[in-house]
């Protein structure tokens, strides 16, 4: 019952994640994409300009709020498979172990990658690339609460 409530947990952060990652597709056919322009060109010259406020601030900020919330998950996944190679336990808890710290560390470099290639396609600002980082983070503490109600 256990693992049936830890995979139905990943699936559903899959999922959610699934959908940033899909707004953030550069199809121009599609008008369900999150993307947003930056580039303006008006008719009367030559020249475009970039609106963008991002600054390296931004992204460094972003570097920082990644590291704090998904350095702990990273390290807890890594431990996980350390532990699955110690012969002291059963041949069954270190499969567990393994499976269970390898699902850990996936989930938590997709919420990195899907972070990233979020911000890249709609942060227009410094803001939107901390609220944009935010509101992936929030998914990744839907295990914790799910656990914590068990």
């Amino acid at each position: 019952f256990g693992w049936f409530i830890a995979l139905a947990t990943l699936g559903i952060q899959v999922g959610i994640l699934v959908f940033f990652i899909l707004a953030s597709e550069a199809n121009l056919q599609n008008d369900r994409t999150d993307i947003q322009f930056t580039w303006q060109c008006p008719r009367d010259t030559d020249v475009c300009d970039d609106k963008s406020d991002e600054t390296p601030f931004g992204w460094i900020c972003f570097s920082l709020l990644m590291f704090a919330f998904l350095s702990k998950d990273m390290i807890n996944g890594s431990k996980l498979i350390y532990h699955s190679a110690k012969i002291t336990h059963s041949f069954k808890s270190r499969i567990r172990y393994f499976v269970g710290g390898t699902c850990l560390c996936l989930i938590t470099l997709f919420a990195l990658y899907v972070s990233t290639v979020y911000n890249k396609a709609i942060a227009t600002s410094n803001t939107d690339i901390i609220v944009n980082s935010v509101i992936v983070l929030f998914v990744m503490d839907v295990d914790e609460w799910i656990f914590s109600t068990l």
